[in-house]
């Protein structure tokens, strides 16, 4: 199984983590990438990086966006 390109970072219950996972989802279908999706209430070390912004987009591990997703731009930084 290949690993995901593209990272959620987020946490259960946030509304803007929900849009962003649909906007994820949407460009992850057109484009056949995968996503996977982190919570910072699991993990110390992110909560310290980005509980201010989430939810956080990676794109192969560095930091993509915070708070909204736009699809034009995450298909972009996929090279798609």
């Amino acid at each position: 199984m290949t690993q995901a390109r593209i990272t959620l970072v987020g946490k259960p219950g946030c509304h803007l983590c929900e849009d962003a996972r649909r906007v994820i989802e949407g460009v992850c279908a057109e484009t056949g990438e995968s996503f996977e999706e982190v919570s910072v209430l699991d993990d110390p070390e992110l909560a310290d990086l980005y509980w201010e912004q989430i939810p956080v987009t990676l794109v192969d591990g560095v930091q993509h966006d915070f708070w909204r997703v736009d699809p034009a731009r995450l298909r972009a930084a996929l090279g798609h």
